[in-house]
């Protein structure tokens, strides 16, 4: 049964084509979609379309169909088209015709355009407070060895000094500006479009302004048809902003699964950590790595895939914006899980000492001696002309002494700047409001 059918029904197989994973899909959606509701509701009753004393008897309903969501006690029966039609037919069957007054006003357009925004605002909080820990860890490890030398690399050449302190840390500035992104994605997110309805408002006298204050919102969407061209955008957003937690990640497990190769011998991690080889003993494989490399690669394919089923729709919905749920949905949980994994495999990360002593390293100090002929009154072309001859020789013998001391560099790596960064990049993911919201909805809390 559909709650838009009337005396016919689709086909088996066209409701299998239609329906695709939106069922297994909308349970991500159900608590949000149950809160749109409790908002609506209570919205209904201010202005005058639901009676004073129906409220509570809808209220305790949905707040027991939230209860069961959260005992994962809920699913969306065969039949079902989706998520709202599920907690509309379970008040219906409690409640009779009562249950059938809570659509007025709405649209399953604005409905899932609302679950979305909510869902994806609790999901980048969630996912800030894993990239907040990433951030710290990579931090307490630059700290931990910014005393610790390593080669640093132009066109994958020797080039010059490092050390594990500017290389950590370079990652930890890296996920400010993902950060960034990611505080746009929720800015953009944190936009009410209940009561769009199906893109063209209502003739009912909905008061938009006080379920955006109900469900915690900062703002709305108040052009209807611009509210519901939302979707999609709010989804291209965050995919940018996964594509450039994606390509932090990538760098980093890239270099990781350089760095432990023997060639290499930069750092390795506990044998319990690591993989190995059903024919070499000697193995110890960066699987973990190597997975997040790929994961993240395909985190640079999201808003591609967006923009391609976005591009050529007129204004309205379509339902071509069924299918982003199926991208971005899994995409989301598997950026939760690689940030995580890189944060536990971080904190058990060991660094070799002394890793410059070797002598394929001699020339990596070329530049510092350079820069002593400058210092000593060389012009500095004249300078790189005669360490260039050494070089060229076999003359030059290098001073492995380093002397950085610039903002940023290998002798100031700028921790608290970073930090300062950070803290206006997470500035604008304020999730306050709809903790608060929440707890009041569900009768949590008074006020």
């Amino acid at each position: 049964m559909k709650l838009w059918q009337k005396d016919t029904s689709p086909e088996a197989r066209i409701e299998a084509f239609t329906v695709g994973k939106d069922r297994e899909l909308d349970l991500l959606l159900a608590p949000f979609d149950v809160l749109g509701t409790l908002a609506h509701i209570e919205m209904l009753t201010h202005i005058g379309l639901l009676e004073e004393e129906e409220l509570p008897v809808l209220q305790k309903a949905l707040r027991t169909i939230f209860k069961k969501i959260e005992a994962g006690e809920f699913e969306i029966q065969a039949g079902v088209e989706d998520v709202h039609s599920q907690v509309e037919f379970m008040l219906t069957h409690e409640l009779g015709d009562l249950g059938k007054k809570v659509h007025s006003g709405r649209s399953r357009n604005d409905q899932v355009l609302l679950d979305l925004k909510l869902y994806f605002l609790h999901e980048i909080h969630a996912l800030s407070k894993l990239v907040l820990a990433l951030f710290e860890q990579l931090l307490t490890l630059s700290d931990q060895h910014k005393d610790m030398l390593m080669p640093g690399y132009t066109h994958t050449q020797v080039a010059m000094p490092s050390s594990f302190g500017l290389w950590f840390g370079a990652f930890a500035e890296s996920l400010t500006d993902d950060m960034l992104q990611l505080q746009t994605a929720f800015r953009i997110a944190n936009q009410n479009p209940l009561g769009s309805a199906a893109g063209y408002g209502s003739s009912f006298p909905l008061d938009r302004e006080m379920t955006t204050r109900l469900l915690g919102f900062e703002t709305l969407a108040y052009n209807v048809i611009y509210a519901q061209m939302g979707r999609g955008r709010t989804e291209k957003t965050l995919a940018f902003a996964l594509a450039s937690l994606g390509s932090t990640l990538n760098k980093l497990a890239s270099d990781i699964c350089l760095y432990m190769s023997q060639n290499f011998g930069f750092l390795t991690f506990p044998d319990e950590l690591t993989t190995g080889s059903s024919i070499m003993p000697h193995k110890k494989n960066p699987d973990v790595f190597e997975l997040i490399r790929a994961k993240s690669n395909r985190f640079q394919a999201l808003p591609n895939e967006v923009g391609f089923i976005t591009t050529n729709l007129i204004t309205g919905y379509h339902r071509d914006l069924q299918l982003i749920k199926e991208i971005m949905l899994p995409a989301i949980e598997d950026m939760k899980d690689c940030v995580s994994i890189t944060t536990y495999m971080l904190a058990n990360i060991q660094v070799k000492e002394e890793v410059l002593q070797a002598s394929i390293y001699e020339y990596l100090f070329s530049v510092e001696a350079v820069n002593r002929e400058v210092l000593s009154g060389v012009p500095f072309r004249e300078a790189y002309v005669k360490i260039g001859r050494a070089i060229e020789q076999g003359e030059f013998t290098a001073d492995r002494s380093v002397v950085h001391t610039h903002l940023g560099s290998i002798g100031d790596l700028a921790h608290k700047a970073i930090r300062q960064k950070m803290s206006t990049s997470t500035a604008g993911i304020e999730f306050e409001p709809f903790l608060r919201a929440r707890k009041k909805l569900l009768g949590q809390q008074e006020g």
